[in-house]
C-alpha cells in the first residue's frame, strides 16, 4: 500500500508533502519522524498528520461507454480450427490431423467437427 504524501500543514498552512525521516537505534530502524516539507514542522504520530482528502472525481458515466461490439455471428465463432476435434498443438506448430496440413487457431473449414463434450463456439480453456 502507498503511503500518502499531500497534506495541508496546520502549522504554516500550505499545500505541502509530508517527510518521512528514518529514526535509527545502531542499525536498526526504530520509527521515522513526520514533518511538513515547506515549514519542518513534526507531527507526533501518524494520526496527527492533515492529510489531504482526495475527491473521487467521476468524468465518465454509464451514457459515455461505447455499445457493445459483436465481430462474429455465431456461426462464425464455433467453426474455427481451435474449436475443432482435428485441431492438434505442440510447441512447435499447428496442424489439422484431418487434412495433415499447418493451421492457425483462427481458420476455418467446411470438414469442421466439434470437440467431444465441447459446444460449439465455446472455448475449452476457459476459466
Amino acid at each position: 500500500m502507498e503511503k500518502q504524501l499531500e497534506i495541508e500543514c496546520t502549522h504554516c498552512g500550505s499545500d505541502s508533502l509530508l517527510l518521512r525521516e528514518a529514526v535509527y537505534e545502531g542499525f536498526a530502524k526504530a520509527g521515522e519522524k513526520l514533518k511538513c516539507s515547506s515549514c519542518g514542522h513534526m507531527f507526533e504520530s501518524e494520526e496527527d498528520v492533515p492529510f489531504k482528502v482526495k475527491a473521487k472525481v467521476e468524468i465518465f458515466d454509464e451514457t459515455d461507454k461505447s455499445p457493445r461490439m459483436e465481430v462474429f455471428s455465431e456461426d462464425e465463432k464455433g467453426v474455427l480450427c481451435r474449436h475443432c476435434r482435428h485441431y492438434v498443438i505442440n510447441p512447435f506448430t499447428q496442424w489439422c490431423h484431418r487434412h495433415r496440413k499447418e493451421v492457425q487457431a483462427t481458420d476455418s473449414c467446411s470438414d469442421f467437427a466439434a470437440q467431444e463434450g465441447v459446444e460449439k463456439g465455446e472455448d475449452e480453456t476457459a476459466i
